[in-house]
C-alpha cells in the first residue's frame, strides 16, 4: 500500500511539473525577446544582418537564447516521458492485454506473453530492479577452443573486467590447446577476485559427435548443450557466452536478471535478430523449427539446478532425434536444437531485451533493436564476417571492440574494494619476496623487474607441429620487440625448421602484430612459427624472461639459442640435425657452437657456402661477430682454426664467452636478474661450463648478424652510470651463488672475471 501511495505522490507532482514548465518558459522566453524596451526577433526570416543594430552582441544573445529554447524542450520531452512510465507503473496498469507487440527492446516475464515488457531494464512492478549482492561471484561459462577463439576470448574477458564490481568466476569449457593458453594468460595477469576453472572439451565430444553440424562452429559449438552435466552439481546458475561478445555494461545487470525468472523459466534468451528461422531468405530455405523468429543463443542465462530437475539432457536429446530424422543436420550447432526445445516447450523461455544481445549477422535487424548506440549492453559479432559485417553503426561497434582489443591489461588488475580475493599462494609468495627487497636500495628497480610477473598469451596464431620421426628435430628459439619486426620473414626464409619466438609487446603493438603477420605470405604460409606474446610492464626488457619463454615451449628434442637480429647460413637446419647425431648430443652433454659473423651493410648478398663467407671475410664485407667492440663475447671460438677445419672441435670457456649453441630441451634456463643490455648471454654460457657442457665448434655452420639501430638498453648502458654499477652488482651476486650451487668448481669463474 506504501508502495502504491509513494507511485500516486510521484505521479501527481511529475503532472504539476509538467504544467508548469511551459508557462515559466513562456515567461522567461517572453522577457528575454526585449531589448531596450523593444523586441527582438527570433525569427531567422527577420533578421536584418545589414542594419546597425545588428551587432555581434545581439546575433550572440539570439544564439544563446535559441539553444536555451532547445534545451527546455528536451526537458519537457523528458518530463513527457517520465510521466508516460509512471502511468504505466501505476496499480491499474500493470497487466497487459494479452494481443500486445513487445518492441524489441522489452523483455517478457513469461513466454505466454501476460506480463508488461521491461523497458529500459525497468521492472513492470512498482518495486526497484533486483540489484546484486556487493561481492556476490558471478559464474560465466564459455566454450573455447583452438588458437583464433583463445584471441577471441581475451577482448571478451577484457571488456568484461573493465566495467565489472564483482567477483568473477569463469567456467571454460575448452580443448587442449585453449586450456593451455588461457591458464598460463590467467596465472600471469593475476587479477583480484577472479577464479579460472577449466573443463576438457574433448572429453565432451562423445555427448554430440552423433549430432551432424554444418555450422563453422565445428563440434563446439554444440557444447552450450551439455553444460548441466559439465559444470558442478551444485552451481545453480550461471552466464553463458560466445566468445565473439563485446560487453558495454556491467556484466552484474544482467546477472541480476535472473531475479526475474518467473514459474518454470529457465532460459534467458534475446530473440533472434535476423529473418532465419521465419525461412524466407532464399529459395527453399528450411531452418529447424522455432517459435517466432526463434532466439540466439550467443548470451544465455541458464538456471542449472531448475533444468538438472527438469531432465534437460533427456529432453534435448529427445528433441535433437526427432528433428535430424527430417532435418539430417544443425545450420546453426546449438542454436538450432535450443529453439526446438523452446517450440516445444516455450514456457521454459525468459526472453530477455535484445540491448543483451545487440546480433551483428548477416541480415540482420539489430538496427532496429535501440533507439541510440549509448541504449547497448552487449555486442555480438555473430557473422563470419566479423568486423567487416554492414550496419549503419558498425563505424561505433568496431571502435568499441577495437578499444578492448588494444586495452591495457595490466590496468585490468585492480582489486575490489571491500571484496577479499581468495588466498593465492604464487601471489602470497611474489609479495613476500617483494617485501623483503630494499627501496633504498639504488638498484632497487634491477632486483624487482627479476619477480614482476609478465601477461604471457602463448601461440598467439595458430601453431602446427609433426615431430620428426628419427628424433634429430631443432627449434630456433629468439626473441624480439616491435622495432624487430621486419626480421621476420628473413628468418622463416633461411630456417625451414620450427621456431619459438617470444615476442615482448603491449596490448596495441600485439595487435599491430597480428595484422603484420596475416598480411604477410610467408609467414602466413608457415604453420611451425610459434608467437608467444609477452606484455610490457616495467621499465627493463626483460631479455631472459622472454628465452625462457621461448625455450619453455619449444616441442623439439633440440634448440638452437638465436638471436633475432641473426640470420642462419641457407640450410643449417638439416645441418644441425645431421650434427646432433654425429656427436651423440641425445646422450651426451654438449653444446655445438654456431660461429657468429656480421656486417655493416643493410643490403647483402648471403654467402651461400662456407668458401663465399670466407672470401667476403678477406674483402672486409664480412667481420667475426663484435671484432670491434667486444673481442671477448667470441674469440674462444677460434676463427682461425674455424677457417680451415673440417670436422667439429672443443673448445675451453674463457671469462666472458656467450656463443650462440645447440643444446638439448632440458638445458638450464637463463637468468632473470640479468634484464636490458649486459651479461645475459654470459651468465648462461658460464652455468652451461658449470654443469660439464662440452663446447663443440661445428666447422661448416654459420650465422651472420645483421645492422640495425642501437637499442634502448644500450644506450641506456653507455649513458647511465649507475646502470653499469647494479650491472657489476648483479654479475658479482650472481658469480656467488654459482660458488654455492656448484663449490669448488666454480672457483675459476671468480678468478677468471678478476683476470679479465
Amino acid at each position: 500500500m506504501l508502495g502504491v501511495c509513494r507511485g500516486r505522490r510521484k505521479f501527481l507532482a511529475a503532472s504539476l511539473t509538467l504544467l508548469c514548465i511551459p508557462a515559466i518558459t513562456w515567461l522567461y522566453l517572453f522577457a528575454g525577446s526585449f531589448e531596450d524596451g523593444k523586441p527582438v526577433s527570433l525569427s531567422p526570416l527577420e533578421a536584418q544582418p545589414h542594419s546597425p543594430r545588428y551587432t555581434a552582441s545581439s546575433q550572440r544573445e539570439r544564439e544563446s537564447l535559441e539553444v536555451r529554447v532547445r534545451e527546455v524542450e528536451e526537458e519537457n520531452r523528458a518530463l513527457r516521458r517520465q510521466l508516460s512510465l509512471a502511468q504505466g507503473r501505476s496499480p491499474t496498469h500493470r497487466r497487459g492485454n494479452h494481443s500486445k507487440t513487445y518492441s524489441m527492446e522489452e523483455g517478457t516475464g513469461d513466454s505466454e506473453n501476460l506480463r508488461a515488457g521491461i523497458v529500459a531494464g525497468n521492472s513492470s512492478e512498482c518495486g526497484q530492479q533486483p540489484v546484486v549482492e556487493k561481492c556476490e561471484t558471478i559464474h560465466v561459462a564459455i566454450v573455447c577452443a583452438g588458437y583464433n577463439a583463445s584471441r577471441d576470448v581475451v577482448t571478451l574477458v577484457k571488456s568484461v573486467l573493465f566495467h565489472r564490481r564483482n567477483p568473477l568466476h569463469f567456467h571454460l569449457i575448452a580443448d587442449s590447446i585453449a586450456e593451455q593458453i588461457l591458464a598460463t594468460l590467467f596465472q600471469t595477469w593475476m587479477v583480484p577476485a577472479v577464479r579460472v576453472d577449466f573443463y576438457n572439451a574433448d572429453e565432451l565430444k562423445s555427448e554430440v559427435s552423433w549430432i551432424p553440424n554444418k555450422h563453422y562452429s565445428g563440434i563446439y559449438g554444440l557444447m552450450k548443450l551439455v553444460l548441466t552435466k559439465t559444470l558442478p552439481a551444485n552451481l545453480e546458475r550461471v552466464i553463458v557466452l560466445d566468445t565473439d561478445i563485446t560487453f558495454a555494461t556491467d556484466i552484474a545487470e544482467l546477472w541480476a536478471v535472473f531475479h526475474k525468472f518467473k514459474g518454470q523459466q529457465v532460459l534467458g534468451l534475446v530473440e533472434n535478430q535476423s529473418d532465419w528461422y521465419l525461412g524466407n531468405l532464399w529459395k527453399n530455405h528450411r531452418p529447424w523449427p522455432a517459435l517466432g523468429r526463434g532466439y540466439n543463443t550467443g548470451v544465455i542465462l541458464l538456471l542449472l539446478d531448475k533444468l538438472r530437475k527438469m531432465k534437460w539432457e533427456q529432453m534435448w536429446r529427445l528433441t535433437a532425434e526427432r528433428e535430424l530424422m527430417g532435418m539430417l543436420s544443425t545450420s546453426l550447432a546449438d542454436q538450432d536444437i535450443f529453439n526446438a526445445v523452446i517450440k516445444q516447450n516455450p514456457f521454459l523461455v525468459y526472453q530477455l531485451p535484445c540491448f543483451w544481445n545487440v546480433q551483428l549477422s548477416d541480415h540482420t535487424r539489430s538496427e532496429q533493436c535501440y533507439r541510440d548506440v549509448s541504449d547497448l549492453k552487449v555486442i555480438h559479432w555473430n557473422s563470419p564476417k566479423k568486423l567487416r559485417v554492414k550496419n549503419k553503426h558498425v563505424e561505433f561497434f568496431r571502435n568499441l571492440y577495437l578499444t578492448f582489443l588494444e586495452y591495457d591489461g595490466n590496468l585490468l588488475r585492480r582489486e575490489l574494494f571491500g571484496c577479499p580475493s581468495e588466498a593465492d599462494v604464487n601471489s602470497e609468495n611474489l609479495q613476500k619476496q617483494l617485501s623483503e627487497l630494499d627501496e633504498d636500495d639504488l638498484c632497487y628497480e634491477f632486483r624487482r623487474e627479476r619477480f614482476t610477473v609478465h601477461r604471457t598469451h602463448l601461440y598467439f596464431l595458430h601453431y602446427e607441429y609433426e615431430p620428426a620421426s628419427d628424433n634429430t628435430d631443432v627449434t630456433l628459439v629468439a626473441q624480439l620487440s616491435m622495432d624487430r619486426l621486419q626480421m621476420l620473414e628473413a628468418i622463416c626464409k633461411h630456417w625451414e625448421g620450427p621456431v619459438s619466438l617470444a615476442l615482448y609487446l603491449s596490448d596495441a603493438e600485439a595487435q599491430q602484430f597480428l595484422r603484420y603477420a596475416q598480411g604477410s605470405e610467408v609467414l602466413m604460409g608457415r604453420h611451425n612459427v610459434a608467437y608467444h606474446i609477452v606484455y610490457k610492464e616495467g621499465q627493463f626488457y626483460p631479455v631472459n624472461l622472454l628465452r625462457n619463454v621461448a625455450m619453455k615451449h619449444v616441442s623439439t628434442p633440440y634448440m638452437f639459442l638465436s638471436d633475432i637480429d641473426f640470420l642462419p647460413m641457407y640450410g643449417l637446419y638439416e645441418y644441425l640435425r645431421k650434427s646432433v647425431i654425429q656427436l651423440d648430443l641425445a646422450n651426451t652433454k654438449k653444446a655445438m657452437i654456431v660461429p657468429a659473423f656480421e656486417t655493416l651493410r643493410y643490403r647483402l648478398s648471403f654467402p651461400k657456402s662456407k668458401a663465399e663467407l670466407l672470401s667476403m671475410l678477406d674483402m672486409g664485407t664480412l667481420f667475426t661477430f663484435r671484432y670491434h667492440v667486444w673481442t671477448k663475447g667470441h674469440a674462444p671460438t677460434n676463427f682461425a682454426k674455424w677457417r680451415t677445419a673440417t670436422t667439429p672441435y672443443r673448445v675451453e670457456w674463457e671469462a666472458d664467452f656467450e656463443p650462440y649453441v645447440v643444446v638439448r630441451r632440458d638445458c638450464p634456463e637463463y637468468d632473470r636478474r640479468f634484464v636490458g643490455f649486459g651479461w645475459n648471454k654470459v651468465a648462461h654460457i658460464m652455468e652451461l661450463d658449470a654443469q660439464e657442457y662440452e663446447f663443440i665448434v661445428l666447422p661448416n655452420a654459420y650465422m651472420i648478424h645483421m645492422p640495425h639501430a642501437p637499442s634502448f638498453d644500450i644506450t641506456k648502458f653507455r649513458s647511465n652510470k649507475q646502470y653499469r654499477i647494479c650491472l657489476k652488482t648483479l654479475k658479482e651476486e650472481f658469480q656467488q651463488d654459482m660458488s654455492r650451487r656448484y663449490g669448488f668448481a666454480a672457483l675459476k669463474y671468480l678468478t677468471a672475471e678478476n683476470n679479465s
